[in-house]
């Protein structure tokens, strides 16, 4: 009986329990993908450490590689991997080689391609167990396979290879998990068919670097030293890098489907930036605690805008792919293969720290790291160069998780001497003694309390151990996932076609991809050198002319984001001027989906905005509780008003809501509206009105053949619109021509038709409201993107 002789050899060699005190039960694992690269390079190893360290653990253990391969030829690729599997340096020779003899034993190959396939799996190992009269303990299935397989493999797993009541499955997955949220979420509906959540262990591997794993226990273990300076306050800025120089040779199919994004940023950074922005649990072996303030640290992130990021790729890239891909001459690739990206933190604790994630390939060199550097109030008169680190307040002061390679090559820890002395656990990490000859971040190593692992483990094995003792914590939840998909992919939406920098790779880079930040976005350094430039570039036919008038009044015409960009630029010039001449400044805003993006850009990136003595109205409101959705007040509050500093009797939403009843004229809501108006805005003249334009010409809730609101007296009035919700409230036509100055925004193909319709008729209001917008004293400014003005 082959298990029963290799537990008794084992026993023999180590002097190990009794096989009594073994019998706890029996674990099979199965690798699917047994002879891909992957398994070749990290899998089988680790699999060989688990059982090098758990074969004393009072379970036994087989092995199962498996792939579509046929058995022969399977069986031969298998072993010739399992042939050179290695001990650890401090393993006993004769150990290593008897332990090896015995996994190699234990191990067999399976051709896993039909149904039928997996009863005959399930059949071998319930046989083995009753042959040999042990309990099952549980199974583990490490997929290691394309995700377009797992659907099929979770199907035949579920069916006929579960293990039986009382024992446990866990099931591995390998990334990527998805191509974005939509994506992401309908894999996970589909395992989530086949799989229990706690079955299930996404693996990232980087949550099994050393140094990454021990950010929230070095967290947790030095709270008395970092509560007071883990916050806004006192750090200045975060750097979370992972640099490589290889290039993307013999993986384009992969790297032109995903971009570094999606390959490094979304994942393996995320995880890092969770563990340093989230709220520290009161224990952080709580797989489930630690998922909610996950969870809580997503929520608080600010959401990332096309100017969030900058992107690039090397420039043997394209001609890389054309070979690999078999692609036509020419082929133009939008894949970046390098990206800086800027991201804030809402959260009372990190509010205005910038977070900066940043990898590429063909870098300078293979490097990866989490920095927090501390701010500087001290300043030292004389020299530093022979003051004690440890006492000198003018030295950098940082913590560096140090991931691997680079200057170090090793996992480390390190915590500048003039911050404090770490406390770190013993039996796992030892404090390493500094070289003054190197230097990380422009100092010597000997300016720093440095700690390395007393064991140095490869990331696979270390998670292939968690699996083993059911440690979640270390491993990606489907909340978790869904979030950083969430998070990330309306940036990645908004880039797909975003021009990237061209950068020769390696040390020929020099300053290329130099990034700064201002104003909360991030832009390279240095302008784009001309010979880089992408030589096919559009040609003069392909170019149209645009005009600088739109309807007789000044147009500004841009890609939205542009456009967005300067008309929030105006707005707040507007402003200033205005508050510089009068004191203050009387803005009415439009609702509907366009303004949202302007809010947004208002809110994130004008700081200097006078918004202190801004007073905020409402162009127009739909008849509902202003905490309702639809509510454009709501709107404006969410995006807008809840992230400036507008005193509270500054903001004027409409009086839509009275008596309990919603737009009753009896309840003279729009009286209550202009008399505010003329109490408080000189000659009821708002400074600025921002308007936008519907699909039939509508503007502000003024609609087509309108009863109220485009001509008379009355400068506030109820209207009907013919889409739901149906009353609204809106400023009367001649109100908003009182204005100094009217802005109207036209976004997106939708509004191309319009567009072009309202550039060759005249004052038609009643067929076409926004027809009648005409300043009587001040400017009209149209702000249209090149979609809706060219289509």
């Amino acid at each position: 009986k082959m298990l029963r002789r290799v537990l008794c050899t084992v026993l023999f060699v180590g002097a190990l329990p009794s096989l009594a005190e073994m019998s706890q039960g029996h674990i099979s694992v199965v690798l699917l993908g047994a002879t891909g690269d992957l398994a070749k390079k990290y899998l089988w190893q680790g699999l060989f450490q688990l059982y090098m360290d758990q074969v004393s653990s009072g379970h036994s253990f087989t092995f199962h590689g498996a792939a579509l391969t046929a058995l022969e030829p399977g069986q031969r690729l298998m072993f010739d991997v399992l042939k050179k599997l290695a001990c650890p340096p401090d393993e006993p020779p004769n150990r290593c080689a008897v332990l090896k003899d015995q996994f190699l034993k234990l191990s067999q190959y399976h051709q896993l391609k039909t149904a039928e396939n997996y009863t005959v799996l399930n059949r071998e190992i319930e046989t083995l167990l009753h042959q040999e009269g042990l309990k099952e303990a549980g199974r583990i299935f490490y997929f290691s396979v394309p995700p377009f397989a797992y659907t099929e493999i979770a199907r035949h797993i579920n069916s006929s290879c579960r293990p039986p009541p009382g024992a446990w499955l866990r099931v591995v997955l390998e990334k990527p998990f998805g191509h974005d949220l939509e994506s992401a979420q309908q894999l996970a509906a589909e395992l989530r068919s086949f799989f229990r959540e706690e079955e299930m262990y996404r693996v990232d591997h980087y949550l099994g670097k050393q140094a990454v794993a021990h950010i929230l226990p070095f967290r947790d273990q030095n709270r008395q030293f970092l509560d007071p300076i883990w916050n806004r306050h006192h750090v200045e800025r975060v750097e979370i890098v992972l640099k490589e120089t290889v290039d993307a040779k013999g993986r384009s199919s992969f790297y032109e489907q995903y971009g570094v994004i999606r390959d490094v940023l979304q994942n393996h950074l995320t995880e890092a930036l969770m563990f340093l922005t989230m709220e520290l649990p009161a224990n952080v072996s709580s797989a489930e605690e630690v998922l909610q303030g996950k969870l809580q640290a997503f929520q608080s992130l600010r959401g990332l805008e096309k100017n969030s990021a900058v992107l690039g790729q090397y420039q043997a890239y394209a001609s890389q792919v054309q070979e690999e891909l078999q692609k036509a001459p020419g082929y133009i690739s939008t894949t970046p293969t390098f990206a800086g990206v800027l991201i804030h933190s809402d959260s009372l604790r990190w509010e205005g720290v910038p977070f900066l994630l940043t990898s590429g390939k063909a870098l300078d060199e293979r490097v990866g790291y989490v920095r927090v550097l501390f701010k500087n109030r001290a300043y030292c008169t004389q020299s530093e160069t022979l003051r004690d680190a440890g006492h000198s307040q003018c030295k950098a002061k940082q913590i560096i998780f140090y991931i691997g390679h680079g200057a170090l090559n090793t996992p480390a820890v390190l915590v500048s001497r003039n911050l404090f002395r770490p406390v770190m656990p013993e039996g796992s990490w030892r404090e390493a003694v500094g070289q003054s000859d190197l230097h990380i971040f422009g100092q010597p190593l000997t300016d720093y309390y440095m700690y390395s692992p007393v064991k140095e483990r490869d990331a696979y094995s270390v998670l292939i151990s968690n699996i083993y003792h059911g440690r979640k914590d270390f491993f990606i939840t489907t909340e978790n996932l869904l979030a950083s998909w969430g998070f990330w992919t309306p940036l990645l939406d908004s880039i797909s076609h975003q021009p990237l920098r061209l950068y020769p790779g390696g040390m020929e880079n020099q300053h290329l991809l130099d990034f700064e930040m201002v104003s909360g976005e991030v832009a390279f350094t240095l302008a784009e050198p001309v010979e880089l430039l992408n030589p096919n570039r559009l040609m003069p036919s392909d170019y149209r002319t645009i005009q600088t008038k739109f309807r007789q009044s000044p147009l500004v015409s841009a890609w939205a984001e542009d456009l967005i960009s300067q008309l929030a630029s105006d707005i707040e010039k507007t402003a200033s001027r205005t508050v510089a001449r009068s004191g203050q400044f009387h803005l009415a805003l439009s609702g509907g989906s366009s303004p949202v993006v302007l809010f947004q850009r208002l809110a994130r990136h004008h700081y200097a905005f006078p918004w202190k003595h801004t007073h905020i109205w409402l162009v127009d409101e739909r008849c509902v509780p202003l905490s309702d959705t639809e509510s454009n007040f709501f709107s404006l509050h969410n995006h807008l008003l809840q992230s400036v500093r507008v005193p509270y009797f500054n903001v004027h939403p409409m009086p839509v809501h009275l008596n309990q009843r919603l737009c009753v004229e009896e309840d003279r809501g729009t009286e209550l509206y202009a008399k505010e108006i003329v109490a408080l805005v000189a000659n009821a003249s708002f400074d600025l009105v921002v308007l936008g334009v519907g699909t039939d010409g509508h503007t502000a809730s003024l609609f087509p053949q309108s009863e109220n609101g485009l001509r008379g007296a009355q400068s506030v009035v109820l209207t009907e619109s013919p889409v739901k919700p149906h009353q609204r409230m809106s400023l009367s036509l001649p109100l908003i021509n009182k204005a100094r100055q009217v802005f109207v925004l036209v976004l997106g193909k939708g509004k191309h038709d319009i567009t072009t319709l309202l550039s060759r008729v005249g004052y038609e209001p009643r067929k076409w409201p926004v027809s009648g917008v005409s300043p009587s004293s001040g400017q009209l400014v149209w702000y249209v993107d090149y979609e809706a003005l060219l289509g």
